[in-house]
């Protein structure tokens, strides 16, 4: 191409010139795939860069640096990775992918929905990509199987829905997942206080069963990781997830994962197979990612046979909901069990919820802490120990209030003592941990040093 075409047209069309797909063709071209093979990632993209680059100044439109390095990035983004969706990818602080259709992207950045000016070239390119995405699970997309869930080697989980189910051609949403904040990150961050933490620590150390609840979006998965961080290094955990999305910092976690139905509607394994299993392996503590169908009432067996501290995530509007929720949820078990037997099994089996709230201003916190205060043969009763009261929102639509303690039960502080650990003063303690148990006589009834009972030696 001679400089005069490579100049003609205004700015904007020189920045285009050809579609990236044809650029991305010229570059397989030029390239050697069998050389690419033996090269890392980083070097892989170094590579494309310098060629991308020398095709550019024989046959691309002239730039300036800032427009050709804009186009080289596009160009081996869309052969190394997914292509607009990059510097997306990129970016840290967003934290939800949105493409409805072909010209139609949105972001969730701190909380908040944008709409940015990105899209792709066509719909043929946004299948493209979708395609690059199931494959890496080995799933397939089309009119015969138009829904899939899959997830990203670095961890983000994707939903993909193509006509004819949407009518508005392929939809990807794209959920990421923040590093794994510990407890004090998230107090700093003001997700909760320090007494709240404080409180929750003993409630995982002390190994009471604790459910995490809040709506969609309301950072359940980041909570939950971050109480993970309270449960004991010695200790044997396994998670078990729709798509893995926990990063427990333990060195003894086996990390389970349900699987779809392939093509022929064959090898299903569902949570509900995988909490079973997991009885049989041994654990310290099970920590289930969601339960939202029959695999409820597998989870309250498992809490109420020997299997204490576990902790699970379940969507809800609010600490009492939840409770129904899960009755709910372990009634539909094909195994027909009477309400109050399932009301039961929760008395028994849940000893926390923790309710996880996001406020109009995009901020996620814990909205109410509550406990449960009845026992076998009762209507459950929870009792709220943290509430954030919120004070009303003024014109900067900034959320601020404070958090509201309240005292323990009586039966949950001796559940607390007798696990040493001490209770908060914020929530009626001494936050002094118990005194240790005087030494226990020997066999023959005499205390070491002492003499025997009843009588002088």
């Amino acid at each position: 191409m001679g400089l005069k075409n490579r100049r003609e047209g205004g700015p904007e069309q020189q920045a285009a010139g050809p579609d990236i797909g044809h650029w991305r063709q010229r570059l397989l071209e030029e390239v050697n795939l069998d050389d690419l093979a033996t090269l890392d990632m980083a070097q892989r993209r170094a590579r494309l860069e310098k060629v991308v680059g020398h095709i550019l100044t024989r046959e691309g439109p002239v730039l300036s640096t800032r427009e050709r390095a804009q186009l080289v990035r596009r160009i081996v983004d869309e052969a190394l990775g997914l292509g607009v969706l990059e510097p997306l990818l990129a970016d840290p602080s967003v934290t939800e992918i949105m493409v409805n259709g072909p010209n139609s992207v949105y972001i969730e950045r701190l909380g908040r929905l944008t709409r940015i000016d990105m899209g792709f070239a066509n719909e043929a390119q946004l299948y493209q990509t979708i395609d690059r995405i199931v494959a890496q699970v080995n799933r397939r997309v089309d009119e015969s199987s138009p829904m899939v869930d899959a997830r990203l080697p670095t961890g983000e989980r994707v939903n993909v829905i193509v006509p004819p189910l949407s009518l508005i051609g392929p939809v990807l949403t794209i959920r990421r997942f923040p590093r794994a904040f510990r407890m004090d990150e998230l107090v700093q961050m003001g997700a909760l206080d320090e007494h709240t933490a404080v409180l929750l620590g003993a409630f995982v150390r002390a190994r009471l069963n604790i459910v995490i609840a809040g709506g969609t979006g309301t950072g359940k998965t980041t909570f939950l990781n971050a109480l993970s961080g309270f449960v004991p290094s010695s200790e044997r955990i396994v998670t078990i997830e729709d798509s893995a999305e926990l990063q427990l910092q333990q060195d003894h976690v086996i990390r389970l994962e349900s699987r779809p139905p392939n093509i022929e509607g064959e090898g299903a394994i569902t949570i509900r197979d995988l909490v079973r299993n997991a009885l049989r392996m041994r654990p310290d503590r099970v920590i289930v990612g969601e339960v939202r169908g029959a695999e409820t009432l597998d989870m309250l067996q498992a809490m109420n046979t020997g299997h204490d501290g576990s902790m699970v995530t379940v969507h809800a509007n609010s600490a009492e909901d939840t409770i129904y929720r899960i009755e709910t949820l372990a009634s539909m078990s094909e195994v027909k069990i009477p309400y109050d037997a399932i009301r039961d099994q929760i008395n028994n089996a849940v000893n926390a919820v923790v309710f996880l709230d996001r406020a109009v201003d995009g901020s996620r916190r814990v909205g109410e802490v509550a406990v449960v205060s009845s026992g076998r043969r009762e209507s459950i009763e929870l009792t709220p120990v943290v509430k954030f009261e919120m004070e009303p929102v003024g014109l900067d639509r900034v959320v601020r209030g404070r958090y509201v303690h309240r005292s323990l039960p009586p039966e949950l502080v001796t559940k607390l003592v007798f696990a040493g650990e001490a209770v908060p003063a914020a929530f009626g303690g001494t936050s002094q941990p118990p005194p240790p148990a005087p030494p226990r006589p020997a066999g023959n009834g005499r205390a070491p040093g002492g003499p025997p009972p009843g009588g002088t030696p």
